[in-house]
């Protein structure tokens, strides 16, 4: 019986003793994976009494700075990044919109995952979790532009086994962004024909 009871302690502790912080996991995940592929969901919350606009897709990352983020739902659109440049396309319209990227990232959810120096562009420390319908088990942090013209205010990365699950992003016009990731594969295979866009045949083209 005492035996029992000894293992019994030991691995009601384990849970407790392997948890990591919210910065330990963003370090590791920063760290460990450098691609990622899944599918979001996301709701972008206005102010008081806006019923929130809900969209969903996938991604794909590959750090530093190439993403290739699909909205599929409610309509379609296409974020396309090679580290340089940045696709902005339209089926509906048939436009592309091309940026670069210093002039386009600003606070979206794909830059964020696939940058490479966040602790030099923000202030990061542990976040408290809100427990308003989240994934239990999760781990925060904060993350504050150091820019004193970054056009969002904080984000919070909530993450579990070392990998991103959610995102908040708030930004200066009163509104958050509500990032959850039902699926995220890291380190997957990657081609870099995936991270460049060309326009379709009669687009119009707006931009470098």
């Amino acid at each position: 019986m005492r035996i029992r009871l000894l293992l019994l302690s030991l691995f009601g502790a384990l849970p407790l003793a392997a948890a990591a912080s919210g910065l330990d996991q963003l370090h590791a995940f920063l760290r460990e994976t450098r691609a990622a592929q899944g599918a979001f969901s996301q709701s972008v919350i206005g102010k008081a009494g806006k019923k929130p606009k809900q969209s969903s897709g996938s991604f794909l990352i590959q750090r530093p700075g190439k993403f290739r983020w699909s909205y599929d739902k409610p309509y379609p659109q296409l974020l396309v990044s090679d580290g340089e440049r940045l696709w902005s396309f339209d089926p509906d319209l048939n436009q592309v919109v091309i940026k670069k990227v210093g002039q386009a990232l600003g606070a979206s959810p794909a830059a964020l995952l696939a940058g490479e120096s966040l602790e030099r562009n923000f202030e990061l420390r542990e976040g408290a979790a809100n427990g308003q319908g989240q994934e239990p088990g999760l781990e925060f942090v904060e993350a504050t532009p150091r820019a004193q013209d970054a056009s969002f205010q904080k984000v919070r990365i909530g993450l579990k086994d070392r990998l991103p699950r959610t995102m908040e992003i708030q930004d200066n016009f009163g509104q958050t962004t509500v990032l959850r990731f039902s699926r995220f594969e890291p380190n997957p295979p990657v081609a870099a024909a995936q991270f460049r866009f060309t326009p379709p045949k009669g687009a119009d083209v707006v931009g470098e």
